[in-house]
C-alpha cells in the first residue's frame, strides 16, 4: 500500500510572482476616481451631460452625502 502511494506522488509548482503591476495600476485608478466622486464632486461628473444644471442638482453629492461626513470630508 505504501509503495503504491509513493508512486502516485507528483510535484506541484506554485508560482509566487505576486500581484501584477497592471492590477495595482487599475486599482489605483479606481481608488482615485472613487475618491474624487465621493469627496470632491460638486456636479462635475454629470455636467458633461446635463451642463450647468448639474451644478445645481448635485445628484452624486446627495447620494454620497452621509459617506462624505463619515470619511471626514466637509461638504457644507
Amino acid at each position: 500500500m505504501l509503495l503504491n502511494f509513493m508512486s502516485e506522488l507528483r510535484q506541484v509548482n506554485v508560482s509566487k510572482t505576486g500581484v501584477s503591476k497592471l492590477a495595482i495600476v487599475a486599482l489605483a485608478i479606481v481608488f482615485a476616481v472613487g475618491l474624487f466622486i465621493v469627496g470632491f464632486d460638486q456636479g462635475h461628473i454629470f455636467s458633461l451631460v446635463y451642463g450647468e444644471q448639474a451644478f445645481e442638482d448635485l445628484y452624486i453629492h446627495e447620494l454620497t452625502h452621509d459617506m462624505r461626513h463619515a470619511a471626514g470630508f466637509p461638504c457644507h
